[in-house]
Protein backbone atom coordinates (compact mmCIF):
# COMPACT_ATOMS: atom_id res chain seq x y z
CA UNK A 1 0.00 0.00 0.00
CA UNK A 2 2.91 2.22 0.44
CA UNK A 3 3.67 2.20 -3.02
CA UNK A 4 0.44 3.59 -3.80
CA UNK A 5 0.33 5.98 -1.25
CA UNK A 6 0.91 9.06 -3.60
CA UNK A 7 -2.06 8.37 -5.28
CA UNK A 8 -4.92 8.38 -2.64
CA UNK A 9 -2.66 11.01 -0.56
CA UNK A 10 -4.24 14.09 -0.65
CA UNK A 11 -1.36 16.01 -0.20
CA UNK A 12 -0.45 15.03 -3.55
CA UNK A 13 -3.60 17.09 -5.52
CA UNK A 14 -2.80 20.02 -2.73
CA UNK A 15 0.46 20.12 -4.04
CA UNK A 16 -0.75 19.35 -7.63
CA UNK A 17 -2.63 22.52 -7.45
CA UNK A 18 0.20 24.27 -5.99
CA UNK A 19 2.47 23.83 -9.23
CA UNK A 20 -0.87 24.70 -11.57
CA UNK A 21 -1.01 27.92 -9.72
CA UNK A 22 3.33 28.72 -9.91
CA UNK A 23 2.17 27.29 -13.88
CA UNK A 24 -0.53 30.55 -14.05
CA UNK A 25 1.84 32.97 -12.51
CA UNK A 26 4.41 31.94 -15.15
CA UNK A 27 2.04 33.05 -18.19
CA UNK A 28 2.70 36.97 -17.75
CA UNK A 29 6.39 36.47 -17.78
CA UNK A 30 6.68 34.07 -20.62
CA UNK A 31 4.09 36.47 -22.29
CA UNK A 32 6.48 39.21 -21.71
CA UNK A 33 9.57 37.55 -22.60
CA UNK A 34 7.67 36.40 -25.93
CA UNK A 35 6.14 39.37 -27.30
CA UNK A 36 8.47 42.40 -25.94
CA UNK A 37 12.15 40.65 -25.94
CA UNK A 38 12.16 40.08 -29.74
CA UNK A 39 10.35 43.63 -30.76
CA UNK A 40 13.85 45.34 -28.86
CA UNK A 41 15.95 42.97 -30.47
CA UNK A 42 17.98 43.67 -33.59
CA UNK A 43 16.85 41.55 -36.57
CA UNK A 44 20.24 40.19 -37.11
CA UNK A 45 20.36 38.32 -33.60
CA UNK A 46 19.84 34.21 -34.21
CA UNK A 47 17.03 32.39 -33.09
CA UNK A 48 19.57 30.62 -30.26
CA UNK A 49 20.20 34.12 -29.04
CA UNK A 50 17.18 35.42 -28.64
CA UNK A 51 16.14 32.21 -26.82
CA UNK A 52 18.87 32.73 -24.37
CA UNK A 53 18.21 36.48 -23.95
CA UNK A 54 14.34 35.91 -23.65
CA UNK A 55 15.25 33.22 -20.91
CA UNK A 56 17.90 35.86 -18.67
CA UNK A 57 14.98 38.52 -19.08
CA UNK A 58 12.11 36.36 -17.73
CA UNK A 59 14.60 35.45 -14.96
CA UNK A 60 15.12 38.98 -14.10
CA UNK A 61 11.78 40.28 -14.20
CA UNK A 62 10.51 37.08 -11.96
CA UNK A 63 13.02 38.18 -9.02
CA UNK A 64 12.50 41.87 -9.65
CA UNK A 65 8.60 41.08 -9.03
CA UNK A 66 9.44 38.57 -6.25
CA UNK A 67 10.70 41.57 -3.96
CA UNK A 68 7.03 42.95 -3.98
CA UNK A 69 5.55 42.61 -0.34
CA UNK A 70 2.33 41.29 -1.87
CA UNK A 71 4.54 38.47 -3.87
CA UNK A 72 5.64 37.04 -0.58
CA UNK A 73 2.32 37.35 0.79
CA UNK A 74 1.20 35.60 -1.88
CA UNK A 75 3.71 32.78 -1.83
CA UNK A 76 3.50 32.56 2.16
CA UNK A 77 -0.34 31.91 1.53
CA UNK A 78 0.31 29.40 -0.88
CA UNK A 79 3.02 27.67 1.03
CA UNK A 80 0.56 27.76 4.34
CA UNK A 81 -2.66 26.27 2.06
CA UNK A 82 -1.21 23.85 -0.22
CA UNK A 83 2.52 22.49 0.77
CA UNK A 84 1.09 21.99 4.83
CA UNK A 85 2.23 24.88 6.05
CA UNK A 86 6.25 23.52 6.92
CA UNK A 87 6.76 27.27 8.46
CA UNK A 88 4.22 27.52 11.33
CA UNK A 89 4.16 30.79 13.25
CA UNK A 90 5.92 32.90 10.25
CA UNK A 91 4.32 36.38 8.99
CA UNK A 92 4.28 36.72 5.68
CA UNK A 93 4.53 40.27 4.68
CA UNK A 94 7.20 43.20 3.96
CA UNK A 95 10.40 41.63 4.82
CA UNK A 96 12.52 43.35 6.87
CA UNK A 97 16.26 42.54 5.85
CA UNK A 98 17.79 41.68 2.63
CA UNK A 99 18.45 38.27 3.48
CA UNK A 100 15.08 37.58 4.33
CA UNK A 101 14.05 38.84 0.84
CA UNK A 102 16.54 36.84 -1.15
CA UNK A 103 15.40 33.84 0.18
CA UNK A 104 11.50 34.66 -0.80
CA UNK A 105 12.88 35.34 -4.17
CA UNK A 106 14.43 32.17 -4.34
CA UNK A 107 11.55 30.43 -3.01
CA UNK A 108 9.31 32.59 -5.65
CA UNK A 109 11.79 31.40 -8.32
CA UNK A 110 11.27 27.43 -8.03
CA UNK A 111 7.77 27.89 -7.25
CA UNK A 112 7.38 29.53 -11.19
CA UNK A 113 9.29 27.78 -12.63
CA UNK A 114 8.65 24.39 -11.49
CA UNK A 115 5.06 25.06 -11.70
CA UNK A 116 5.61 25.81 -15.44
CA UNK A 117 7.30 22.60 -16.41
CA UNK A 118 4.19 20.59 -14.17
CA UNK A 119 1.65 22.52 -15.62
CA UNK A 120 3.00 21.80 -18.93
CA UNK A 121 2.84 18.05 -18.22
CA UNK A 122 -0.13 18.28 -16.40
CA UNK A 123 -1.64 19.29 -19.38
CA UNK A 124 0.53 17.40 -22.57
CA UNK A 125 0.13 14.11 -20.60
CA UNK A 126 -3.91 13.68 -20.01
CA UNK A 127 -4.65 15.35 -23.07
CA UNK A 128 -2.69 12.84 -24.96
CA UNK A 129 -4.41 10.08 -23.49
CA UNK A 130 -7.30 11.25 -24.17
CA UNK A 131 -6.68 11.23 -28.50
CA UNK A 132 -4.93 7.87 -27.78
CA UNK A 133 -7.40 5.94 -25.67
CA UNK A 134 -9.46 5.39 -29.17
CA UNK A 135 -6.47 4.41 -31.19
CA UNK A 136 -7.05 0.78 -31.25
CA UNK A 137 -10.17 0.55 -31.94
CA UNK A 138 -10.50 3.05 -34.76
CA UNK A 139 -6.79 2.84 -35.87
CA UNK A 140 -5.50 6.44 -35.98
CA UNK A 141 -5.07 9.48 -33.90
CA UNK A 142 -6.70 12.63 -34.65
CA UNK A 143 -4.91 15.29 -33.30
CA UNK A 144 -6.89 17.72 -35.63
CA UNK A 145 -9.12 17.22 -38.30
CA UNK A 146 -6.78 16.97 -41.11
CA UNK A 147 -3.91 14.17 -41.88
CA UNK A 148 -4.73 11.95 -38.29
CA UNK A 149 -1.62 9.44 -37.43
CA UNK A 150 -2.62 6.20 -38.73
CA UNK A 151 -1.70 3.21 -36.38
CA UNK A 152 -2.36 -0.71 -36.88
CA UNK A 153 -5.63 -1.17 -35.18
CA UNK A 154 -5.80 -3.78 -32.28
CA UNK A 155 -3.21 -5.24 -30.24
CA UNK A 156 -0.92 -3.74 -31.74
CA UNK A 157 -1.84 -0.32 -31.35
CA UNK A 158 -2.93 -0.65 -27.27
CA UNK A 159 0.30 0.23 -25.79
CA UNK A 160 -0.15 3.44 -27.45
CA UNK A 161 -3.03 4.97 -24.68
CA UNK A 162 -1.14 2.26 -21.78
CA UNK A 163 1.91 4.47 -22.11
CA UNK A 164 0.16 7.68 -21.58
CA UNK A 165 -1.92 6.28 -19.36
CA UNK A 166 1.17 5.21 -17.11
CA UNK A 167 2.66 8.51 -17.67
CA UNK A 168 -0.65 10.19 -16.56
CA UNK A 169 0.00 7.97 -13.02
CA UNK A 170 4.13 8.85 -13.28
CA UNK A 171 3.09 12.66 -13.01
CA UNK A 172 1.08 12.07 -9.38
CA UNK A 173 4.58 10.63 -8.09
CA UNK A 174 6.57 12.85 -9.93
CA UNK A 175 4.10 15.72 -8.30
CA UNK A 176 4.64 14.15 -4.93
CA UNK A 177 7.88 13.94 -4.99
CA UNK A 178 8.10 17.47 -6.42
CA UNK A 179 6.05 18.29 -3.28
CA UNK A 180 8.38 16.91 -0.85
CA UNK A 181 11.33 19.01 -2.03
CA UNK A 182 9.40 22.07 -2.34
CA UNK A 183 8.48 21.61 1.05
CA UNK A 184 11.93 21.07 2.27
CA UNK A 185 12.95 23.84 0.38
CA UNK A 186 10.27 26.18 1.63
CA UNK A 187 11.24 25.21 5.48
CA UNK A 188 14.58 26.26 4.31
CA UNK A 189 14.05 29.15 2.77
CA UNK A 190 10.99 31.09 3.75
CA UNK A 191 11.73 29.34 7.95
CA UNK A 192 12.62 31.83 10.83
CA UNK A 193 17.06 31.62 10.99
CA UNK A 194 18.74 31.17 13.99
CA UNK A 195 20.07 34.35 14.13
CA UNK A 196 16.38 35.95 13.11
CA UNK A 197 15.10 33.88 16.36
CA UNK A 198 17.56 35.36 18.27
CA UNK A 199 16.50 38.92 17.33
CA UNK A 200 12.70 37.87 17.82
CA UNK A 201 13.69 36.43 21.51
CA UNK A 202 15.27 39.85 22.48
CA UNK A 203 12.69 41.74 20.94
CA UNK A 204 10.20 39.95 23.04
CA UNK A 205 12.67 40.35 26.25
CA UNK A 206 12.50 43.91 25.54
CA UNK A 207 8.93 43.80 25.12
CA UNK A 208 8.63 41.96 28.38
CA UNK A 209 10.37 44.06 30.35
CA UNK A 210 8.82 46.97 28.99
CA UNK A 211 5.41 45.62 30.47
CA UNK A 212 6.94 45.13 33.45
CA UNK A 213 7.84 48.53 33.92
CA UNK A 214 4.98 49.72 33.02
CA UNK A 215 3.62 47.43 35.43
CA UNK A 216 5.94 49.19 38.14
CA UNK A 217 4.52 52.40 37.16
CA UNK A 218 1.16 51.37 37.51
CA UNK A 219 1.48 49.87 41.20
CA UNK A 220 3.01 52.86 42.35
CA UNK A 221 1.19 55.34 40.91
CA UNK A 222 -2.33 53.81 41.52
CA UNK A 223 -1.14 52.10 44.75
CA UNK A 224 -0.49 55.69 46.07
CA UNK A 225 -3.25 57.24 45.11
CA UNK A 226 -5.60 54.64 46.22
CA UNK A 227 -3.75 54.67 49.81
CA UNK A 228 -4.05 58.43 49.89
CA UNK A 229 -8.02 58.27 49.16
CA UNK A 230 -8.65 55.64 51.38
CA UNK A 231 -6.91 57.23 54.30
CA UNK A 232 -8.62 60.71 53.14
CA UNK A 233 -12.31 58.83 52.96
CA UNK A 234 -11.85 57.27 56.56
CA UNK A 235 -10.45 60.83 57.83
CA UNK A 236 -13.75 62.73 55.73
CA UNK A 237 -16.06 60.64 57.36
CA UNK A 238 -15.51 60.94 60.95
CA UNK A 239 -14.77 65.05 60.40
CA UNK A 240 -17.99 65.37 58.09
CA UNK A 241 -20.61 67.25 60.37
CA UNK A 242 -17.51 68.32 62.83
CA UNK A 243 -15.49 70.03 60.55
CA UNK A 244 -16.40 70.56 57.19
CA UNK A 245 -13.47 72.91 56.56
CA UNK A 246 -11.15 69.35 57.00
CA UNK A 247 -13.34 67.48 55.34
CA UNK A 248 -13.39 69.85 52.24
CA UNK A 249 -9.74 69.22 52.13
CA UNK A 250 -9.91 65.49 52.33
CA UNK A 251 -11.94 65.36 49.54
CA UNK A 252 -10.14 67.72 47.37
CA UNK A 253 -7.32 65.88 48.06
CA UNK A 254 -9.18 62.61 47.09
CA UNK A 255 -9.99 64.02 43.77
CA UNK A 256 -6.34 65.43 43.01
CA UNK A 257 -4.75 61.73 43.67
CA UNK A 258 -7.51 60.08 41.43
CA UNK A 259 -7.21 62.24 39.16
CA UNK A 260 -3.36 61.96 38.89
CA UNK A 261 -3.77 58.20 38.89
CA UNK A 262 -6.70 58.28 36.17
CA UNK A 263 -3.72 60.07 34.10
CA UNK A 264 -1.34 57.69 34.97
CA UNK A 265 -3.62 54.61 34.31
CA UNK A 266 -4.38 56.04 30.72
CA UNK A 267 -0.81 56.88 30.30
CA UNK A 268 0.08 53.02 31.09
CA UNK A 269 -2.79 51.40 29.25
CA UNK A 270 -2.63 53.42 26.04
CA UNK A 271 0.86 51.85 25.58
CA UNK A 272 0.10 48.62 26.80
CA UNK A 273 -2.46 48.91 23.80
CA UNK A 274 0.61 50.11 21.61
CA UNK A 275 -1.56 53.53 20.79
CA UNK A 276 -0.79 57.00 21.75
CA UNK A 277 -1.73 57.77 24.73
CA UNK A 278 -3.59 61.36 25.24
CA UNK A 279 -1.34 61.61 28.07
CA UNK A 280 1.84 60.82 29.22
CA UNK A 281 2.73 61.60 32.86
CA UNK A 282 6.51 61.74 32.89
CA UNK A 283 6.97 62.93 37.14
CA UNK A 284 10.15 63.29 38.08
CA UNK A 285 12.42 64.77 41.25
CA UNK A 286 10.72 68.87 39.85
CA UNK A 287 7.54 67.16 41.22
CA UNK A 288 8.37 66.11 44.73
CA UNK A 289 6.98 69.35 46.25
CA UNK A 290 3.63 68.21 44.64
CA UNK A 291 4.03 64.55 45.83
CA UNK A 292 4.98 65.37 49.74
CA UNK A 293 1.74 67.94 49.95
CA UNK A 294 -0.47 65.02 48.67
CA UNK A 295 1.12 63.08 51.59
CA UNK A 296 0.86 65.47 54.18
CA UNK A 297 -3.20 65.84 53.38
CA UNK A 298 -2.98 62.12 53.45
CA UNK A 299 -2.44 62.74 57.44
CA UNK A 300 1.30 62.02 57.42
CA UNK A 301 3.83 64.44 58.39
CA UNK A 302 6.23 64.50 56.04
CA UNK A 303 9.86 66.23 56.47
CA UNK A 304 11.66 66.61 52.88
CA UNK A 305 15.72 67.90 52.72
CA UNK A 306 16.35 68.39 49.35
CA UNK A 307 20.27 69.45 48.29
CA UNK A 308 22.73 69.35 45.42
CA UNK A 309 20.78 70.06 42.08
CA UNK A 310 18.01 67.82 41.60
CA UNK A 311 16.97 69.56 38.42
CA UNK A 312 19.89 68.43 36.89
CA UNK A 313 19.51 64.56 37.12
CA UNK A 314 19.32 62.99 34.02
CA UNK A 315 15.17 62.23 33.09
CA UNK A 316 15.36 58.85 33.31
CA UNK A 317 16.79 58.43 36.82
CA UNK A 318 14.87 61.67 37.89
CA UNK A 319 11.24 59.15 37.13
CA UNK A 320 12.60 56.49 38.49
CA UNK A 321 13.81 58.02 42.37
CA UNK A 322 10.32 59.64 42.00
CA UNK A 323 8.93 56.72 41.97
CA UNK A 324 10.90 54.87 44.56
CA UNK A 325 10.22 58.05 46.85
CA UNK A 326 6.71 57.57 46.01
CA UNK A 327 6.61 53.66 46.79
CA UNK A 328 8.36 54.80 50.29
CA UNK A 329 5.68 57.27 51.04
CA UNK A 330 2.88 54.73 50.04
CA UNK A 331 4.14 52.26 52.13
CA UNK A 332 4.97 54.64 55.20
CA UNK A 333 0.82 55.85 55.13
CA UNK A 334 -0.32 52.31 54.29
CA UNK A 335 1.83 50.34 57.11
CA UNK A 336 2.80 52.53 59.67
CA UNK A 337 -0.42 55.07 59.63
CA UNK A 338 0.10 58.73 60.20
CA UNK A 339 3.51 58.59 61.38
CA UNK A 340 6.36 61.32 61.10
CA UNK A 341 8.23 60.94 57.53
CA UNK A 342 11.24 62.16 56.87
CA UNK A 343 13.02 62.45 53.36
CA UNK A 344 16.24 63.22 52.33
CA UNK A 345 17.32 63.82 48.81
CA UNK A 346 20.72 64.60 47.75
CA UNK A 347 22.10 65.34 44.02
CA UNK A 348 25.71 64.99 44.68
CA UNK A 349 28.09 65.45 41.82
CA UNK A 350 28.55 61.98 40.47
CA UNK A 351 25.34 60.16 43.17
CA UNK A 352 21.97 60.61 43.77
CA UNK A 353 21.09 59.14 47.05
CA UNK A 354 17.44 59.12 48.82
CA UNK A 355 16.46 57.99 52.42
CA UNK A 356 13.72 57.76 53.67
CA UNK A 357 12.83 56.67 57.40
CA UNK A 358 9.55 57.13 59.79
CA UNK A 359 8.34 54.50 62.78
CA UNK A 360 7.16 51.37 62.41
CA UNK A 361 4.26 52.68 63.89
CA UNK A 362 1.11 49.98 64.78
CA UNK A 363 0.58 47.81 61.85
CA UNK A 364 4.36 47.77 60.23
CA UNK A 365 5.55 44.76 57.99
CA UNK A 366 5.52 41.55 59.50
CA UNK A 367 8.69 40.76 57.54
CA UNK A 368 11.68 42.39 55.94
CA UNK A 369 11.47 40.90 52.35
CA UNK A 370 8.32 43.31 51.45
CA UNK A 371 6.08 43.02 48.95
CA UNK A 372 5.81 43.94 45.48
CA UNK A 373 6.43 47.37 46.01
CA UNK A 374 9.56 46.78 47.12
CA UNK A 375 10.70 44.04 44.94
CA UNK A 376 9.67 46.68 42.44
CA UNK A 377 12.18 49.38 44.05
CA UNK A 378 14.60 47.32 43.88
CA UNK A 379 14.18 46.39 39.94
CA UNK A 380 14.84 50.15 39.41
CA UNK A 381 17.63 50.55 41.59
CA UNK A 382 19.10 47.56 40.10
CA UNK A 383 18.66 48.80 36.22
CA UNK A 384 19.87 52.27 37.09
CA UNK A 385 23.42 50.15 38.38
CA UNK A 386 22.33 51.46 42.23
CA UNK A 387 22.09 49.91 45.63
CA UNK A 388 19.27 49.83 48.01
CA UNK A 389 18.77 48.43 51.68
CA UNK A 390 15.45 48.52 53.03
CA UNK A 391 14.50 47.29 56.69
CA UNK A 392 13.75 47.71 60.38
CA UNK A 393 16.60 49.50 62.59
CA UNK A 394 16.04 51.17 65.69
CA UNK A 395 12.37 51.39 65.54
CA UNK A 396 11.93 53.28 62.46
CA UNK A 397 11.43 51.74 58.51
CA UNK A 398 14.77 52.64 56.80
CA UNK A 399 14.79 52.92 53.13
CA UNK A 400 18.20 53.93 51.37
CA UNK A 401 18.96 54.24 47.34
CA UNK A 402 22.21 55.46 45.94
CA UNK A 403 21.86 55.78 42.36
CA UNK A 404 25.33 56.44 39.89
CA UNK A 405 24.46 59.37 37.41
CA UNK A 406 27.55 60.13 35.75
CA UNK A 407 27.49 64.15 36.47
CA UNK A 408 31.52 65.77 36.10
CA UNK A 409 32.74 68.82 37.49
Amino acid sequence: MRLFGPLVDRATYRRWVYFILGGALSVPYILFAAIVVPSLLPLVVTVERGVVIATITLVLVIIASSFIPAVRVLEGAAVRELLDDPVPGVTFGPAASWPVRLRSTAMFLLHVSTGCVVSLASLFVPVAFGFTVAAPFSGRIALSTEDPIEVPKGWASAWIPLVFLLGVVALAYVVWGAGVVLTRAARSLLGVSAAERIAQLEKRTEQLAERNRLARELHDSVGHALSVVTIQAGAARRTLRTDPDFTEQALTAIEDSARAALDDLDHVLGLLREEASSRAPQSGLAELSALVEATRRAGAEVTADVRGEPATVPPVVSREAYRILQECLTNALRHAGKVPVTVLVDAGSELLRLRVSNPLGTAAPSRDGGGRGLRGMAERVDVLGGTITAGRADGFWKVEVAVPWGKRR
